[in-house]
């Protein structure tokens, strides 16, 4: 008999020729079996991922509860008030507050009155607000941004600590020091004076940047505006008083504003600059790009998703502006600073009527959450669509 081979493992002999079973350097005999199936893993048991899913749950549970409490909840109940006609004297849940359903919107956006005419006045101040204050604050941010992550600038750290300073000022105090220094004999004033210019009453002047300069060219009469500017309106409010800019008492809470958050987004603007590679400059550099096209080339698409942040958070910071009114002019003069974060206040803690602030609220909300919204549609990542085939 034919020895066995060591191992103890007989050929296969299929046709009149022998293989080894199984061996991968051979093709397999017709008719064979072939090689062996590699076996499937077996899925993860739905036991382990639901008892993931619970610990998840448990572990987040205390920041969902408290989100749930102090956010939500009260966002429900505020937009309950909303449609009541409620005074804060009685619980608005118990039926004893009158449910006028939207007639609180409606009084703000529709029917002529006080009061419509007042929220498109506050619209209007808070467009220019915005309009100025967020091109201003982002492009003063950026500019100091670049100026203190220069790698051979002296005294880098003290120039970051002065610029950020007036972010952590109290907004009360700094509000306070701005009305000392634009008071008519103010120190504002005073500086103009050296130089032959004569300053206004800063809070006390309810004009118009725009109608002054268009005054000031012979354009427009500021204080009889004749034609289309005064014989039409939107809002209980001519074309003149939508198109007559920020007054000169508006101008100086803005001047405050972009002084005051310019530092904060000038650190988000320094933490982005220092996370872009430094191949990219170096390698721009080897091109011969000067300044201004690394900057414009190189620079600004890395920021991206920095610029869009700083401007959402611009935005929504300025359209809730209401510290700096409520300290520096509450409003006055003539509402040509009145904002709509104040003007809910002033409705429910003012006039007792805290229907139509949570009203102006959720208006407001929803004017915030639209700008946003086109905000990030504007700055969007745009990818080249391939072309047709023909």
């Amino acid at each position: 008999m034919p020895a066995e081979p060591a191992g103890g493992t007989a050929p296969a002999v299929t046709g009149g020729g022998s293989t080894t079973a199984g061996s991968p350097s051979e093709p397999d005999a017709p008719g064979g079996p072939g090689p062996a199936a590699a076996p499937h893993a077996k899925p993860a048991p739905r036991v382990g991922r639901r008892a993931e899913g619970v610990w998840g749950w448990l572990f987040v549970s205390p920041m969902v509860i408290v989100l749930g409490l102090f956010l939500v909840l009260p966002t429900l109940m505020a937009l309950w008030v909303s449609l009541l006609d409620w005074d804060g004297q009685s619980n608005p849940f118990s039926g004893q507050a009158d449910f006028v359903g939207l007639d609180n919107y409606r009084d703000l956006l529709t029917q002529d009155g006080l009061d419509r005419t007042l929220f498109a006045t506050s619209l209007r101040n808070n467009f220019y607000y915005v309009l100025l204050t967020v091109p201003l604050q982002t492009v003063l941010a950026l500019g100091l941004a670049l100026i203190v992550n220069q790698r051979m600038l002296r005294g880098r750290g003290a120039l970051r600590t002065t610029f950020f300073f007036p972010s952590v000022t109290s907004s009360i105090a700094v509000s306070t020091i701005f009305l000392f220094l634009f008071q008519g004999s103010g120190a504002v004033n005073t500086l103009l004076s050296w130089i032959g210019v004569k300053g206004p009453n800063w809070f006390t002047d309810p004009r118009g940047v725009l109608s002054l300069l268009l005054g000031g060219l012979g354009i427009v009469d500021p204080n009889r505006p004749a034609g289309v500017l005064a014989d039409h309106s939107f809002m209980g409010l001519s074309w003149f008083e939508w198109l007559s800019g920020p007054s000169v008492a508006m101008c100086t809470i803005i001047a405050l504003s972009v002084w005051t958050t310019s530092g904060t987004f000038m650190l988000i603007f320094l933490a982005a600059l220092q996370n872009i590679p430094r191949e990219l400059e170096e390698s721009a550099a080897i091109e011969g790009v000067n300044r201004f096209e690394m900057l414009r080339h190189v620079t600004l698409p890395a920021l991206r998703p920095v610029l869009f942040l700083v401007l959402t958070l611009g935005t929504i910071g300025t359209w809730q502006v209401f510290d700096q009114v409520y300290v520096m002019s509450q409003g006055a003069p003539g509402n040509t600073t009145l904002t709509p974060a104040f003007l809910s206040y002033s409705a429910a803690f003012g006039d007792a009527d805290f229907g139509q602030g949570a009203a102006i609220a959720f208006l407001l909300l929803a004017l915030i959450l639209t700008m946003t919204g086109l905000q990030r549609y504007a700055l969007r990542e745009r990818t080249a669509r391939p072309g047709r085939k023909r």
